[in-house]
């Protein structure tokens, strides 16, 4: 009796592992891997770059960004390595591996709050940037019409999200791999765009690259801030080890191959999109560029307003792959813990109630830059620059100052100063623009 009920509660997991998002399918090839891990690091945070280089200056803004494209580099090889370190299980999801680091309790506490909010929060960033997007587009295209509100504009990106969040998961009949492998272009495509258009339009007469604030404290506060933008810049971690999960994995090849090969693309994408972009917006612009570098160009029209569609469309891929982990773990805490049985009306109602709830916090505060910064630096920073290296210590436990021991605790010293600084910053910046805001204006 005693087997009998154990098998039937192993079939039980299996069935709900079977529907549940992360699990449900592990057929994904490298290039899966490669274009998820794009679509997740290279989106609209690259656009604020210019501007966190008129903060943080040349010779800071430069340096800021190389070291994290190295760090971020390194905490995410130990991800992709951490995924089978235990042999014959997988972490499939951030909090299993933060489990088994810290215990099960523990582990739970640290890393799911840090990861919801992350995932949430970019989701609520992106309704912001496809809504600005649009309207930029609107405008281009119709710089004559009537002036229509930008919370219109992100209710329409948001109508897109209450059809496609239904695919049920990352390789979903091939949709999602597909639409990650076009957004894979575009992003790249906007980015070159960005920087052509900047330097089609020249270096502007009046340029000045002195800090725009006219105080220290203001130039502090912005220069905290602009942290966060480039921390949010390099948000990939967060669905490293859900996107790995979708990868076949034997005792002879192992997951963690093609899925360090797809990473490497990725990250070389993030440098070709990233550096070209910050440094040419900001040496044409000057301390004068906006916080999309796709609103401080004009000219030539046809161009701009193609990029804004090419940012629409990624941010769309972009908002799937940071939903599905929360799709997951909602579903999995309705199914596992409530006792609800999984179904199509179940995934209907928590999926349209997400995207609602990020398009309505979208609609309310849309402080595009600020908020980059206030989330990079609160919680971005945490999972992508120092959680992974505490959980190395803890796990592998490297001999107190050999080489792996002083690379892991320079990121953790240099992520907890990102985490208690940044914010600061954005805050001040959200509260500057609160002034002047109306609540969906």
């Amino acid at each position: 009796m005693a087997i009998g009920d154990e098998r039937e509660k192993d079939a039980r997991e299996k069935a709900i592992d079977d529907w549940l998002p992360i699990t449900s399918s592990r057929n994904a090839k490298w290039w899966y891997s490669a274009f998820h891990n794009v679509t997740a690091m290279v989106g609209a945070g690259v656009l604020s770059l210019p501007y966190a280089m008129a903060a943080l200056g040349w010779g800071p803004g430069v340096v800021i960004l190389v070291l994290s494209w190295i760090i971020t580099l390194y905490t995410l090889w130990q991800m992709v390595e951490m995924h089978e370190m235990v042999p014959g299980k997988r972490f499939d999801r951030y909090h299993e591996l933060g489990q088994y680091a810290f215990g099960e309790k523990l582990g739970l506490w640290i890393v799911v709050p840090q990861q919801v909010i992350v995932e949430v929060g970019v989701d609520i960033a992106y309704m912001i940037t496809g809504g600005k997007s649009l309207q930029k587009f609107h405008n281009t295209v119709c710089p004559d019409c009537k002036p229509i509100r930008t919370t219109y504009f992100i209710m329409i990106f948001a109508s897109v999200h209450f059809f496609l969040s239904h695919l049920p998961n990352f390789n979903s009949i091939s949709i999602v791999s597909f639409a990650a492998a076009v957004m894979s272009l575009t992003n790249c495509s906007y980015s070159t765009i960005a920087w052509t258009a900047s330097s089609h339009k020249g270096v502007q007469s009046d340029v000045q690259y002195s800090y725009k604030a006219a105080t220290t404290s203001g130039r502090v506060f912005a220069f905290l801030s602009a942290l966060g933008d480039v921390a949010f810049a390099y948000a990939g971690h967060n669905v490293v080890l859900e996107i790995q999960a979708t990868i076949p994995s034997t005792p002879e090849k192992p997951s963690k191959a093609p899925m360090w090969k797809g990473v490497i693309f990725a990250y070389i994408v993030v440098a070709l999109c990233y550096f070209p972009v910050a440094v040419i917006g900001y040496w044409m612009f000057g301390n004068s560029v906006a916080d999309n570098i796709l609103i401080t160009l004009e000219k030539p029209r046809w161009l701009i307003a193609a990029a804004n569609m090419f940012v629409v469309f990624h941010v769309i891929g972009s908002y799937q792959i940071y939903a599905m982990p929360v799709f997951d773990m909602l579903e999995s805490l309705l199914v596992k813990k409530l006792k609800f049985a999984p179904s199509f009306k179940l995934r209907l109602i928590t999926r349209s109630l997400y995207v609602a709830f990020t398009m309505f916090i979208g609609m309310l505060i849309p402080f595009f830059g600020s908020l980059l910064g206030f989330l990079g630096g609160l919680v971005f920073a945490p999972t992508t620059y120092f959680l992974p290296c505490i959980m190395w210590l803890a796990v592998y436990k490297p001999r107190r100052f050999s080489l792996s021991w002083f690379a892991n605790w320079i990121c953790i010293i240099l992520g907890l100063a990102l985490m208690i600084l940044a914010p600061i910053g954005a805050l001040r910046q959200i509260i500057l623009s609160a002034k002047t805001y109306k609540l969906f204006s």
